[in-house]
């Protein structure tokens, strides 16, 4: 593995009905693609999205053990605090 390799957990937000996807990659802009055009199994009825939300790893098992923390917290509360507590631009997909 390269040392600039970089491992990604992300939030969306559903513009259809409001409701939020995590997860984690290492290509952010080819995830989000596959999220906008319906690719990915989990989010292709409530589209169109909105990337909320990221954080950056040196390796996968980061971003995976980051990924499942946040899945763990089952906190609307906390997704929304995450996001009004850190700076990310928000973009539409």
């Amino acid at each position: 593995m390269e040392h600039n390799e970089k491992f990604y957990v992300y939030v969306l937000q559903s513009l259809k009905d409001f409701s939020f996807y995590i997860g984690q990659c290492d290509d952010l802009d080819c995830r989000m693609s596959k999220h906008s055009e319906g690719m990915s199994q989990y989010t292709s009825g409530k589209g169109p999205w909105r990337l909320r939300y990221f954080e950056s790893y040196g390796s996968r098992s980061e971003a995976i053990k980051r990924e499942n923390a946040i899945k763990k917290k089952k906190s609307r509360k906390y997704i929304e605090w995450l996001i009004s507590n850190r700076f990310v631009k928000e973009v539409d997909l």
